[in-house]
């Protein structure tokens, strides 16, 4: 989990013990000439105005004789802006230890969006390459950051930032891991030992045990394969806890489609099937960091999708944890398979809301590009996901559940089917009703109402097939990770 150590400085930012630094600036009209006394000339000369989304290297002698790189915040930022332009900076200026941020603009939370941005932008992933040394330290990102504050703030303010990228690195290091190095077992054993330190209670349900439950979705998605699946209970109860919010997370390992088989083409970069389970790990792991005072479960529904002469055929049925019936008629719809028995085994515990997380369909790509989550539901969760999401920044975008397409989760032979083969329209939208039909009653009343319950798509958030942007690099994104901790430190609800 390669993120830099960040602490807060509060002294003059050119004076830091740094090896270099980074400047956002909003405009260079309005830049402080007592604060950044030099720096207005060194900046005309090279024509830099603080455009959104600039990036330069500035040899400015009269400010400083350390290497500095400046990035445009535009004239509109916010403090979201200052998060994305700092991570920018940091992804990009390598080749240093120890790097100072500032923010020359006016923007309230600045300091505290920069050290998000710097821890953010500071993640890499190179373990599995063989650099030399000399490359090694070239291409090395900052490993410390000093953020420049006001007074009064102090390393103890850092803590929400800490954990928050410390969660996002954990999400990469888990979907960048590839799948020969991560079987459905190692990934349940990872998950229980990585929350050993902290108040969270692990149990883990082998093929065995699996079977015993009932949990036919897990199993049918994960007969093919060699490797057995697993389902992993995460459980933080803090003492006094007045809400109960439980997750929900996709974890197949590796996605080749089973007998439904994807072209070769399609299973590059299957591994991160899995990013909903990572992320609902690391954002439990999260809230017993920050000891938040809200009760958080957590299961990983984890398999493989492989084909085999004992893989799960098209036509078979399944019977799920709550003994419904689903006709499988396309065996590369898993994931909502595995989901189900999670969001039945979690209704059991009578949460006050419910979100699942999973890289579910290609069709929320075609519907919302690359960087927005896709959110369905109903009560008030995906309200409070969608204001969890526009405070930290992250890119989510409400769908409907469009009841007049209940009929097409019909079976002939079944109480369901799992996809509606032939018919390409609102994939994501069926995916969705499918998964509704699993959330249980409140209190567990058969007439009363369900569950409030939140669905997040991020088959194409979760995952960076463009150029680098801001902090985020090309790979795993660990997109939503951070709202829902901040969904979670609400209690889930509309705050």
């Amino acid at each position: 989990m390669p993120i830099p150590d960040i602490s807060i400085s509060h002294v003059p930012f050119r004076d830091t013990e740094a090896d270099a630094l980074v400047l956002a600036v909003a405009s260079v009209d309005d830049l402080d000439a007592d604060r950044f006394p030099g720096l207005r000339t060194a900046l005309d000369a090279i024509a830099f105005t603080g455009k959104k989304g600039s990036y330069q290297r500035v040899h400015a002698p009269e400010y400083t004789t350390k290497p500095l790189a400046v990035v445009g915040l535009g004239t509109d930022a916010d403090v979201h802006e200052v998060r994305e332009q700092i991570g920018a900076g940091v992804r990009q200026l390598t080749g240093f230890d120890t790097v100072a941020v500032d923010v020359a603009a006016d923007i309230e939370g600045a300091w505290r969006g920069a050290a998000e941005g710097a821890i953010l932008g500071g993640y890499s992933f190179d373990s599995l390459k063989n650099l030399t040394d000399e490359q090694r330290a070239s291409s090395r990102r900052a490993s410390r950051v000093l953020v420049t504050a006001p007074e009064g703030a102090s390393d103890d303010d850092l803590a929400q930032a800490r954990a928050a990228g410390e969660a996002v690195a954990l999400v990469k290091d888990l979907v960048s891991t590839p799948a020969d190095r991560q079987s459905p077992a190692q990934l349940a054993d990872y998950a229980a030992e990585s929350v050993a330190s902290l108040p969270i209670q692990a149990t883990i349900w082998d093929e065995r045990a699996l079977e015993e439950g009932g949990f036919g979705g897990i199993l049918g998605v994960g007969a093919g394969s060699e490797r057995p699946p697993r389902l992993v209970r995460l459980d933080y109860a803090p003492e006094g806890a007045e809400r109960h919010v439980a997750l929900v997370g996709k974890g197949i390992t590796f996605d080749t489609g089973g007998l439904s088989l994807k072209p070769a083409a399609s299973m590059i970069g299957m591994q991160e099937d899995m990013t909903g389970a990572a992320e609902v790990l690391a954002v439990i792991r999260a809230a017993a960091q920050l000891q938040l005072p809200v009760h958080v479960t957590a299961w990983m529904c984890i398999a493989d999708n492989m084909p085999s002469g004992k893989a799960t055929r098209p036509g078979d049925v399944l019977v799920m944890a709550d003994g419904t019936t689903v006709e499988v008629t396309n065996t590369d719809a898993e994931g909502r398979l595995v989901l189900a028995d999670g969001l039945v085994a979690a209704s059991r515990e009578n949460p006050d809301v419910i979100v699942d997380v999973a890289t579910l369909t290609g069709a929320v790509i075609v519907a919302l590009g690359t960087r927005h989550t896709g959110v369905m539901g109903h009560g008030d969760g995906p309200d409070a996901f969608l204001l969890a999401a526009d405070r930290t920044g992250e890119h989510a975008w409400a769908l409907p559940l469009l009841e007049h397409m209940q009929p097409s989760l019909d079976s002939r032979v079944a109480d369901m089917q799992n996809a509606n083969m032939g018919d390409r329209s609102a994939g994501t939208v069926y995916a969705a009703l499918f998964l509704q039909r699993f959330i249980g009653r409140v209190d567990n009343e058969a007439e009363g109402e369900r569950i409030p319950w939140v669905h997040l798509d991020i088959a194409g958030s979760g995952m960076s097939t463009s150029t680098p942007y801001g902090f985020t690099d090309k790979g795993p994104t660990g997109s939503s990770t951070r709202a829902l901790i901040d969904f979670v430190a609400a209690g889930g609800d509309v705050a």
